[in-house]
This record gives C-alpha cells, sequence and structure tokens, in this order.
C-alpha cells in the first residue's frame, strides 16, 4: 500500500532535485506552466542551514468526527508504514486542532520519515525542535483534535489551496516553503531546475566579481 517503484530517471531526477531550493523548484514549474506551492505552509519543526526536504507523498485525510480518544488509527497506521525518505502530507483543515506535535513527529522520524506536512495547526514545536525534526504547518495551536476531527483515509489526494497532492508526488521543502511535483513532471522539473540553478550559480559569481547586477541577470 505504501509501497513506491520510480524508475532509474525519476530516481535521478529527486537526486538532483536536491542541489537546489524551493525558489528554483517553483520557478521552473512555472516555466513549466505547472504551480506546486502549498499556501500557507511554514516549517515550525528543524532543518540545518540550507537543508532541504525531498521525497514522495504519502498522505493522510481528515474528516470531522466528534469521537473521543485521540481516535488516530488511520494516521498511525500511514506513519509506521511509510517507506524510509517519504513524507508525510496531512490535510486537517477540516476542523480545529493540532493533529502533529511531539509525539506524531517522534513516530515519524524513528520510522524514517523526512518530514511531516499539515494543512492545520501544529503543536509541541519546542519538543519537537529539540527532537530535530522537519515539521510544516499553518501556524502553532496548543488545541488538540479530539471530539473534532479525526483521520478516515489515506493514500488519497489531498489539497492545499491551489495545490492537490497525489501519493507519491514529489514534496520539496525547505525554510522558505512547501512544494509538491506532480509525479509525471518529476523528470522534466528536474532538468529545468538544473538549467535555471545553473544560471543563478554563474549570475552569482559574476555579481560576486563585481560586475553590476543589471548586466548579469536576467541572463
Amino acid at each position: 500500500m505504501f509501497d513506491y517503484s520510480y524508475s532509474q530517471d525519476e530516481e535521478s531526477a529527486i537526486e538532483r532535485l536536491k542541489k537546489w531550493y524551493s525558489g528554483d523548484v517553483h520557478d521552473s514549474m512555472e516555466a513549466l506552466g505547472l504551480w506546486g506551492f502549498l499556501e500557507g505552509i511554514s516549517l515550525f519543526g528543524t532543518l540545518a542551514p540550507g537543508a532541504v526536504v525531498v521525497g514522495p507523498a504519502v498522505t493522510v485525510l481528515f474528516e470531522p468526527s466528534d469521537r473521543k480518544g485521540e481516535p488516530q488509527d488511520v494516521y498511525h497506521n500511514a506513519i509506521d508504514n511509510a517507506p524510509a525518505g517519504s513524507v508525510m502530507v496531512v490535510d486537517a483543515a477540516c476542523a480545529d486542532g493540532s493533529c502533529s506535535g511531539e509525539l506524531m513527529s517522534t513516530g515519524a522520524k524513528t520510522a524514517g520519515l523526512a518530514a511531516t506536512v499539515v494543512n492545520s495547526t501544529v503543536r509541541d514545536i519546542a519538543q519537537v525542535r529539540e527532537l530535530g525534526y522537519p515539521l510544516f504547518g499553518t501556524h502553532p495551536s496548543p488545541v488538540g483534535i479530539t471530539g473534532k476531527k479525526e483521520p478516515k483515509k489515506s493514500q488519497v489526494p489531498v489539497t492545499f489551496g491551489k495545490t492537490t497532492v497525489k501519493p507519491g508526488d514529489i514534496i520539496f521543502g525547505d525554510i522558505d516553503g512547501v512544494v509538491a511535483i506532480p509525479r509525471e513532471h518529476l523528470i522534466a522539473v528536474a532538468d529545468q531546475a538544473d538549467h535555471l540553478g545553473a544560471d543563478e550559480a554563474s549570475a552569482r559569481d559574476r555579481i560576486l566579481d563585481g560586475e553590476k547586477l543589471q548586466a548579469v541577470w536576467p541572463v
């Protein structure tokens, strides 16, 4: 259910994307007529300076629920069975409450996930940062989910604003935000990012060598 099989070219594209940052990636998508920004999502956990997160999406969808007792069966199963290096992508925007904090992040990190991205609030920020886990969300809130919502489905499309994320799409996250790359466009986006990144690196070197910005950019 959670296993993904990528071609050699797709695996290479994922590795190549790790050289760049989210601005490069989204500019590359827009150059191809695509959109992948997860609006309103910010980093509240921890990433080393300059580090990025790149991995396949495992999705979970929450729905309103008045059940009590932290009923997170679907979410727990997704965390426990997600492939190492994947990114948990959770749409919990249906009601108030933080579905991810210290325990979910600890479980995710122990399971080998690269990050968790939540379309809702997150909590236990100090503890998550001490854990050293990249947790993304809309904003912090101490409010819990019990009696408000519960995870109902996994491995289904989830929507963040204008962007729909499907299981197996590639998630790219850094300190600036999160971008979702449709799997069918992965190689083209990586190719475009390599081209754009090379141009930017060349422009940066020329500026550092004393050339004026207007003479250098755009290339």
